[in-house]
């Protein structure tokens, strides 16, 4: 079969399949901070920023620092987000401490860290921050773009802000509606289903192992999910895809050797020569002869080709973190200018970064030498007895109902509103 025709044969199969929107039906846009200087890829950065605020010496400078924008001022009024200890008081007269960074994902594989003060982000979602705990999964959706042949989803541990370098950014979806696992957010019934045509036993994390693996992009820009009939395809799918899960969230959720993602050994990358003990490294480079990752005067290998050709959202993973941390904080090359909180960050090269560094590079490699497998699945599902649309249909899983698409009433505690005062949900 040629590679037209595959691509021809796969288009048809994935025109009758389910849409990822019917399978997990709620869904929250992606975050909008409104304000760069909010996230960072290190906390103390952030304590800065926010000390730098508190100390402008007139209001007109704190709004300048600030970035006003129509939904926030240093005036505004906003509930706490969900689970964070912050004020709610007008931050133009804020004299307190920091509040305490909180790690987010930023696209699909940076991990950083944002300040949880909802009058500082413009559409913080707290529906989200609601679910957010040490069971839930994040769906993030990604951009379809033709560099590079990613993932149409991504999970999360942490919490997404669902952006995207390029692209259109797609949605979050919790894989629980409520805290401490309840719920799944998945179309009614159809757990049940899959149990049934499957002859075993199906959850929530085992549907999401098998999106992992199976969505798609289609043209139109929704995400197919093919569903097997066959019970050996989906075994494999499943277990396949909680390996994925584990390397996506750097072994916190999913199945995997370990607690923590690892190359075999002599295939694991270290640090072959140290970084800058001063300052930022002054650029990097990929030498793909000897697998290295050439950093300042610094060199970290081996990185496989695979790692550092890693696209997601249109540009080269590796590329774009190290970019973000080694920019000049002087107004040069579209960077932030000098005097804004944005130029706050770190003069010289945090360890933690080497380490973050290092897991990155294990994780891309991982999930790059996992290609095949993926392939596999996906062909052996194309030629096996499916799981349609038209059935579900058939036996009344869709359309889901509306009240599926809608969060879930999930205030099981006061939460402090606008000037003190308590919100009821």
């Amino acid at each position: 079969m040629t590679a037209t025709q595959a691509a021809g044969s796969e288009g048809t199969d994935l025109a009758a399949a389910p849409r990822l929107d019917d399978l997990m039906p709620w869904s929250v846009a992606p975050l909008r901070l409104g304000r760069a200087w909010v996230r960072a890829p290190d906390a103390a950065s952030l304590k800065a920023r926010w000390n730098a605020l508190l100390r402008a010496p007139d209001e007109a400078a704190r709004e300048r620092l600030f970035r006003v924008s129509r939904a926030r001022t240093p005036h505004s009024t906003v509930a706490q987000l969900p689970g964070q200890a912050t004020p709610t008081g007008r931050l133009a007269v804020a004299a307190g401490p920091c509040p305490e960074p909180v790690r987010v994902l930023h696209g699909p594989y940076d991990r950083q860290w944002l300040l949880p003060d909802h009058r500082l982000i413009d559409q913080a979602r707290p529906e989200l921050w609601r679910v957010a705990d040490a069971r839930q999964v994040f769906v993030v959706e990604q951009a379809h773009l033709p560099q590079g042949a990613g993932f149409a989803v991504v999970p999360a541990a942490l919490l997404p802000d669902g952006r995207s370098p390029a692209g259109r950014p797609g949605r979050v979806r919790p894989l629980y509606r409520r805290p401490d696992g309840r719920e799944p957010n998945l179309a009614p019934g159809l757990a049940a289903l899959l149990a049934r045509r499957l002859d075993r036993p199906v959850d929530a994390e085992d549907l999401l192992a098998w999106i992992a693996v199976s969505a798609r992009h289609l043209p139109s820009g929704d995400r197919a999910v093919p569903l097997t009939a066959d019970p050996e395809v989906w075994a494999a799918g499943v277990e396949l895809g909680r390996r994925l899960l584990w390397l996506h969230t750097y072994g916190l959720r999913g199945a995997g050797e370990g607690p923590r993602p690892r190359m075999p050994g002599g295939r694991r990358p270290y640090v072959r020569a140290a970084l800058p003990a001063r300052g930022l490294p002054e650029g990097f480079s990929y030498d793909a002869a000897d697998e290295a990752l050439l950093i300042g005067g610094g060199r970290v290998a081996p990185v496989p080709r695979g790692a550092w050709e890693w696209y997601a959202g249109g540009v080269r993973v590796l590329e774009t973190w190290l970019a973000r941390r080694t920019a000049r904080p002087d107004g040069a090359d579209g960077e932030p200018a000098p005097g804004s909180l944005e130029a706050v960050r770190p003069t010289a090269w945090p360890p933690e970064w080497t380490t973050e560094l290092l897991e990155l590079v294990t994780v891309l490699a991982l999930l790059d030498e996992a290609r095949p497998e993926i392939r596999e699945v996906r062909r052996r599902t194309a030629e096996g007895p499916r799981i349609e649309a038209a059935e579900l249909r058939a036996v009344g899983i869709l359309p889901v109902p509306t009240a599926s698409r809608r969060p879930a009433s999930v205030l099981d505690h006061p939460e402090e509103g606008p000037g003190g005062q308590f919100a009821l949900l």
